[in-house]
């Protein structure tokens, strides 16, 4: 794309910012690519036909190719957390005071639509150095850059990148201040779900941690340092199958599954996690409880029937193929009496007993009953203790 094949862009100074710059010379699959357009007004904007859609500041969204352009902009901290800012954008602002609004010099470079760079902070060299690096002090404005840059970190671990060690300094004078107090729960959500889904989401725990801003903002997960090393190792054990779209809730359900109900409860209702991200989460520590149940008790009927039971299986059947996977991780044997117990209890269905004249709750009583004989039955036979 350039202005001069684009009737929408002809005449405007436009610049590919951000994330494409940084991935597309560092090899990685850039996903989306974001614009600043330098030296016009929102009213010009809407006149060649972009949409607004910023609430806080000018975005507009390309007519045809719906690419994000957002005008050069300023930005000077007037509150706390990371909506405390006045936005002040101009066509006066230079293209280099937008970049140094920005958070760390790898995310402050620029391009030409011809593919020239620009890139007044150095975000090149620390590209090359494996460093993600601060852009200035004003880094300490915004706590939400705490998130990010474990995030990047997270991202970006496995090619050798390191946190500059005065970033980190700013970093726990950041958490020091309180400011990480003022984050609202949908912003550290949206971070730390989107960690979830980088190649090593477990460093952003770990920088977290080190920093002391998961004591603030996630403190259950913080307070037993060994229980949360081993939560953090299992996030790369997961069962197999699952797809790529379910892999973060996943992740997130193995790092709590340790926590008592209380404590995930806790944690829940603080980042105000979606619905599918706390079920699943009740699911694994329920999983949990019975590998552990079975390690001091053996197996019995009546514990599987109280973990089908607590994973609402008879509505939800779906959901017991994919965690008897998860317990095949640490206990095939498990797995596999639990795999034909279930097969075996499916057999029993209502219609058998209606047919015998059972009704209402008597209905329900018998049913219960008869699957967790045919539980039984499967964990007696033979071939489930092969």
């Amino acid at each position: 794309m350039t202005p001069s094949d684009d009737p929408h862009l002809q005449g405007l100074e436009v610049y590919r910012v951000g994330g494409a710059v940084r991935d597309a010379r560092l090899g990685w699959p850039v996903k989306d690519t974001d614009w600043v357009v330098v030296g016009t007004t929102p009213e010009e904007m809407r006149r060649r036909g972009f949409k607004p859609v910023g609430r806080d500041f000018p975005v507009f969204l390309h007519p045809q190719s719906h690419e994000e352009f957002a005008l050069a902009r300023t930005e000077r901290k007037s509150g706390h957390g990371y909506t405390g800012f006045e936005v002040h954008a101009s066509p006066e602002v230079s293209l280099e005071e937008d970049l140094a609004r920005r958070d760390l010099t790898i995310n402050a470079m620029a391009e030409t639509p011809e593919g020239t760079l620009v890139d007044p902070l150095g975000g090149m060299d620390d590209l090359k150095a494996r460093r993600l690096r601060h852009v200035s002090p004003a880094f300490t404005e915004d706590p939400l850059r705490v998130l990010r840059t474990a995030r990047f970190l997270a991202r970006y671990a496995g090619l050798g990148f390191v946190i500059a060690e005065p970033t980190r300094r700013l970093m726990r004078e950041l958490v020091d201040s309180g400011e990480l107090s003022h984050l609202v729960a949908e912003r550290v959500w949206t971070e730390t779900e989107k960690a979830l889904g980088e190649p090593w989401p477990e460093v952003y725990f770990q920088v977290l941690d080190a920093c002391g801003a998961l004591a603030v903002l996630m403190p259950e997960l913080a307070s037993d340092p060994a229980a949360l090393d081993a939560a953090l190792d299992r996030l790369h054990q997961l069962p197999e199958d699952i797809g790529a779209a379910a892999q973060a809730r996943w992740r997130w359900a193995r790092l709590v599954e340790h926590l008592d109900d209380a404590g995930r409860q806790a944690l829940s209702e603080r980042l105000r996690l979606p619905r599918a991200y706390r079920e699943l989460a009740t699911q694994a520590a329920r999983t949990r409880t019975l590998r552990a149940r079975v390690a001091r008790h053996g197996l019995s009927g009546a514990q599987v029937m109280a973990w089908l039971d607590g994973i609402d299986a008879w509505r939800r059947s779906d959901r017991v193929a994919p965690l008897i996977s998860l317990v095949s991780l640490d206990n095939p044997a498990l797995a596999a009496d639990l795999a034909l117990a279930w097969r075996l209890a499916q057999q029993v269905v209502p219609a058998a007993l209606v047919a015998e004249g059972y009704r209402g709750r008597e209905l329900g009583e018998a049913l219960a009953q008869r699957r967790c004989e045919a539980i039984q039955g499967a964990l007696a036979a033979p071939e489930s203790r092969a």
